[in-house]
């Protein structure tokens, strides 16, 4: 596979240093920030096309592009990259508004070809295995689920100026609820689509951005369960976990121990699967790439194509509406 790469940021150089691993060719990496690109010239090629004009890493000889770029730029990088009869690799969110996805699927489907929306908890061995166990039957039919993440918004990326990151800023796609999405599509993945969305969001903190650095969310679903998720920029250390409440027993979840522990019914029966699970993070990331590498060059369907990026995305844009609008928000009307 012969890829393009927009965005140099944290996750634009992981995806790059993955992509050189797996042997595939990087043809160019865009980014406006020259400093960046200095940053990635080490690890790629010679022939590769480091460029602060995004018109040049488009001009060239590719099969797919990675669009790991602020959120709001996700969607016309996407079809202008479709337009070169591309396959596309989209981070997470698709989009910062339902405007112009359905034109992408639609174009996605014209050209035949993949968008793959980067999710990379579905890849997650711990969470992996948090979706067999559910498949199979081993806490019953799901009742109840309660999620959260949060981490403190400086401390992200300490080195960079959180207040000019994409994700202190309304206008880039920025905000908890869009950048904690996976949430949102591990839920909808384990569970089902949510019927309706209620939510509690809003700024409370000192930070100095423009959007909701925490939220409350529920989301009901057809069968009558109801998941509860918090997020928030405030929590002086990174927490990201979610317990699964069946009828006959529960899945508690823990991202940062990347342990899976499962509490039985009657005997009160506890395995903890831990010492089982695959923990080293970037191999989510590198298993992601070989999927898409197999629907670019074997057809395999996508883990979350456009439609199922864009269900997702409605259902962190119906919380951001329900917390403005004071009211439940329907989905799937």
């Amino acid at each position: 596979m012969r890829a393009i790469v927009l965005g140099a940021g944290s996750i634009g150089q992981r995806h790059l240093r993955n992509l050189v691993a797996l042997g595939h060719d990087v043809a160019a990496v865009f980014d406006p920030n020259g400093a960046r690109l200095d940053e990635v010239r080490p690890h790629v090629a010679a022939g590769c096309r480091l460029t602060t004009d995004e018109r040049e890493a488009f001009g060239q000889d590719a099969d797919a592009a990675l669009i790991c770029s602020p959120t709001h730029l996700h969607l016309d990088q996407a079809r202008a990259a479709l337009g070169r009869g591309w396959h596309v690799f989209v981070e997470k969110p698709l989009a910062h508004a339902l405007d112009g996805t359905d034109a992408l699927i639609a174009e996605a489907a014209r050209a035949r070809r993949t968008v793959l929306v980067g999710c990379n908890l579905r890849f997650l061995p711990s969470l992996v295995l948090v979706k067999r166990l559910l498949d199979e039957g081993r806490i019953g039919r799901p009742l109840a689920a309660r999620a959260h993440c949060g981490y403190y918004l400086p401390f992200w990326r300490p080195q960079t100026d959180y207040r000019a990151g994409y994700g202190a800023r309304q206008a880039t796609g920025g905000g908890i609820i869009l950048d904690s999405i996976h949430e949102f599509d591990y839920l909808t993945w384990l569970l089902g689509a949510p019927r309706e969305v209620f939510a509690y969001a809003g700024k409370l903190s000192s930070l100095e951005i423009d959007t909701e650095d925490n939220a409350d969310v529920l989301l009901r679903f057809d069968y009558g369960a109801v998941a509860n998720v918090h997020l928030d920029y405030l929590q002086r250390t990174y927490r990201r976990a979610c317990d699964l409440i069946g009828e006959d027993g529960v899945i508690a979840w823990d991202y940062i121990s990347q342990s899976v522990t499962v509490y039985g019914k009657e005997d009160r029966r506890i395995e903890v699967f831990q010492e089982s699970i695959n923990t080293e993070r970037n191999q989510m990331f590198v298993d992601e790439l070989r999927h898409f590498a197999r629907c670019v060059e074997h057809g395999e369907p996508p883990m979350l194509d456009a439609a199922g990026g864009r269900a997702v995305l409605e259902v962190a844009l119906a919380a951001k509406a329900s917390a403005a609008q004071g009211r439940p928000v329907a989905l799937g009307r």
